[in-house]
C-alpha cells in the first residue's frame, strides 16, 4: 500500500511540471497508470474505511436486536465480496495485465454455422466488456456470406483488460441445434479468439516505412452513410513478418492508418515477446486448426446446458448468462490455475 501512495504521489509530482502538458505521448501513459493506482488504493481504502465501521458496529450490536443483527450480516457480506474482489486482482500480476487488448474472433470449421457462432462471440464480449464499463472500439469485420462474421478485431479499452482477456485465447467449440438446419440436426461449431496486448506509447516498436505496404479500399458491410462512399479502409502488409492487419471503420482514411499501425505495434511486439518466452511452445504467428480436439472451452446447449473449460475444469449450467457476458467464473478458474503468474 505504502509503495502504491509514493507512487501516486510521484506521478502527481510529473503533472505538477510545467512542461508535462507540452508531451502528449508522455502525458497519456502517466495519466493512465495515475487513474489505475488511485483505482486501487481505493479499494483498499473502503475495505479499511469498512472493517472500522464494522468493528464499531459490533461493539454496539445487541445478540436480541434482530434488525441490527440483519443490518451487521449484511456489512459483512460486502466486505467479504470486496476482500474477495482485491484478492482476485492480486492474480492479475503480469507485466502486461493491465493494458488494454486487441482482440480477434476467426470463424471455424463449419460455414455459416460457425460464422454464426463467431457473431455469437462477438457479443459475448461486447456484453462483458461494457458491463465492465470499458470503451469497446471495432477495427476491422468481414461479414459472413449468409449470416454472422467471418473475422472481426476489436480494441477494448480499460484497467486490466488483457489480465482478464488472455483467459480467452485459444479455440470455443459449441454444440447445438442448429437454426440454419430444416431437419433441427445437432451441429457443432468452431471459432478462435485470438488476444494481444494494446502496446503502450512508451515501448519503441520501430516500424520502418519501408518494410510495410500500405493498400486502401472501400469499406465493405454495413458501415452507414458516408463510410462506403470513398477508399478509406486501410490495410498494412509488415513484409519482413508477413503480418497483415487492416481496419476500416473511421471515414478518414488518416484515422484508420493511424489505428492499423497501433494493431501492427502491438503484433509485432507479442510476437517478439512469444519468441523470447521459453514456457511457449510455439511462436505467435504459429496456431491451433481451428477445429475439432483443439478446443480450449465447450459451450453445450443440447442435448443438455453446460459450459465447461477444459484448462480448469470449471464448468457451469448457466450458458445463457455465459452468453451474455458473464465469463468472471471462467476467467477466475483460468487465473487461479496459473497461480497468478
Amino acid at each position: 500500500m505504502d509503495k502504491l501512495k509514493n507512487r501516486i504521489v510521484s506521478l502527481e509530482g510529473e503533472i505538477s511540471n510545467p512542461d508535462f502538458w507540452s508531451n502528449p505521448d508522455k502525458k497519456n501513459g502517466v495519466m493512465q497508470e495515475l487513474k489505475s493506482l488511485k483505482n486501487q488504493t481505493e479499494s483498499y481504502l473502503r475495505l479499511d474505511a469498512g472493517l472500522k465501521d464494522l468493528l464499531g458496529m459490533l461493539e454496539i450490536t445487541e445478540e436480541e436486536d434482530a434488525e441490527s443483527l440483519k443490518h451487521l450480516e449484511l456489512e459483512t457480506d460486502k466486505i467479504s465480496k470486496l476482500i474477495g474482489t482485491l484478492e482476485f486482482q492480486k492474480l492479475l500480476s503480469g507485466p502486461l495485465d493491465k493494458n488494454s487488448v486487441i482482440l480477434s474472433i476467426n470463424s471455424g470449421a463449419g460455414g455459416t454455422e460457425s460464422c454464426d457462432w463467431a457473431a455469437m462471440l462477438l457479443r459475448l464480449y461486447t456484453r462483458w466488456a461494457t458491463d465492465r464499463k470499458y470503451r469497446v472500439e471495432m477495427i476491422d469485420i468481414l461479414q459472413g456470406e449468409e449470416a454472422g462474421v467471418k473475422n472481426v478485431t476489436l480494441l477494448i479499452e480499460g484497467d486490466y483488460a488483457y489480465g482478464y482477456l488472455k483467459s480467452e485465447i485459444g479455440v470455443h467449440r459449441l454444440v447445438r441445434i442448429s437454426p440454419f438446419d430444416s431437419n433441427k440436426r445437432r451441429h457443432t461449431s468452431f471459432a478462435s479468439v485470438e488476444v494481444i496486448p494494446e502496446v503502450e506509447d512508451d515501448i519503441d516498436i520501430e516500424v520502418k516505412e519501408i518494410d510495410i505496404r500500405v493498400d486502401v479500399f472501400r469499406s465493405g458491410g454495413k458501415g452507414g452513410q458516408g463510410v462506403n462512399t470513398t477508399d478509406s479502409a486501410v490495410r498494412i502488409t509488415h513484409m519482413p513478418s508477413g503480418l497483415v492487419v487492416q481496419c476500416q471503420n473511421e471515414r478518414s482514411q488518416i484515422k484508420n492508418r493511424a489505428t492499423a499501425m497501433k494493431v501492427l505495434k502491438s503484433r509485432l511486439y507479442d510476437k517478439e515477446m512469444a519468441k523470447r518466452a521459453a514456457e511457449q511452445k510455439k511462436s505467435y504467428g504459429e496456431k491451433q486448426e481451428i477445429s475439432w480436439g483443439s478446443q480450449i472451452r465447450s459451450y453445450v446447449l443440447h442435448p443438455y446446458q453446460m459450459v465447461k473449460d477444459h484448462r480448469t475444469d470449471y464448468e457451469t449450467s448457466d450458458t445463457a448468462g455465459v452468453l451474455d457476458g458473464d465469463l468472471e467464473g471462467l476467467i477466475e478458474a483460468y487465473l487461479r490455475s496459473l497461480g497468478g503468474e
